[in-house]
């Protein structure tokens, strides 16, 4: 599964290793992040593709459109926990 603009991708790599995030765009190798808690959209993260794994979950605009809503639609989707870490 590519990862692509919009799509949902688990971190494999870095301090945020195992969080849900969604990709914001992609560009030469690299994609830009947010989760709307550590990473706002306002800020997102660039973070290397190889450190990326695509979940095949795409958020629509009504998801993304505060961070407060999707902060909640990936806890509704992945689970919430400490740190939305996949047991």
């Amino acid at each position: 599964m590519d990862i692509v603009k919009g799509c949902v991708a688990q971190s494999r790599a870095g301090r945020d290793k195992g969080r849900f995030l969604l990709v914001l765009g992609v560009a030469d190798g690299y994609a830009l992040v947010a989760d709307g808690d550590l990473r706002k959209l306002a800020k997102p993260k660039r973070k290397n593709l190889i450190h990326l794994s695509a979940t095949g979950t795409i958020l629509g605009p009504q998801d993304t459109a505060t961070d407060k809503t999707l902060r909640n639609a990936l806890t509704k989707r992945f689970g919430g926990g400490d740190r939305q870490k996949e047991a």
